[in-house]
């Protein structure tokens, strides 16, 4: 379907569950996994009216372990010493952090080049499609495993600092706009958002990111 026909089939779908929820959960932390993530996060926040704090969504953590799993294959080294993040929109716009991406402490621009780096960075971008080709339907495994890290944090108050799609005021230069960015989760959902330095390039795809997201929001009804 188009991306509009998108945007309407589960926006409906995501207002219907969410008064659902506030109906029998008044006290719920409520957490999207529904394309298009941001815009629907969107939708739960405004047909909740809980505060931004305990609706959110899950994105950064799925892309970014795709892009480190991409460094970790080029690289040959272990996964788990690739320290890597993923801000902005969940889609073709996502802005990986290439000036903070590191491999065992060393910066990734230091181990492959700015060629191979962009290929990573956009296969990260299309990871999802690539899956739908492979499988014939959406991911699964990869998105549960992230969603459950984030209850894990939750329920435990673990306090981890995940990447989450988080309702932006004035952080990044963003205003009124759910975002991937890196935030605390604890207890009583987002208890910090974090504001990392940017390159000049970062901070430019950042904003191209925005205006992606606020262009799908447009089309929202609720």
């Amino acid at each position: 379907m188009s991306r509009d026909d998108l945007v309407t089939t589960n926006e409906k779908i995501v207002k219907s569950v969410t008064e659902q929820v506030i109906a029998t959960s008044p006290d719920a932390i409520i957490i999207i996994l529904s394309n298009p993530l941001d815009a629907m996060c969107h939708v739960a926040f405004n047909v909740a009216g809980f505060p931004k704090e305990r609706v959110f969504g899950q994105a950064g953590i799925l892309d970014t372990a795709r892009y480190r799993t991409f460094i970790s294959w080029e690289t040959g080294a272990s996964v788990k010493d690739v320290d890597a993040l993923v801000l902005g929109g969940h889609g073709d716009q996502m802005v990986p952090l290439i000036s903070a991406t590191t491999v065992g402490g060393v910066p990734l621009r230091k181990l492959v080049s700015e060629d191979r780096i962009a290929e990573m960075v956009q296969r990260t971008a299309v990871g999802g499609g690539e899956i739908v080709k492979l499988l014939g339907t959406s991911a699964w495994y990869a998105p549960g495993a992230a969603c459950a890290q984030m209850v894990d944090s939750i329920m435990l108050d673990e306090k981890r600092v995940l990447p989450c799609t988080a309702y932006l005021e004035g952080e990044y230069g963003i205003e009124g706009l759910y975002m991937g960015v890196p935030v605390k989760l604890g207890a009583t959902g987002i208890e910090q958002i974090y504001e990392v330095d940017l390159d000049e390039s970062e901070q430019a795809a950042l904003a191209k990111s925005a205006d992606a997201v606020r262009e799908v929001v447009g089309v929202l009804t609720t």
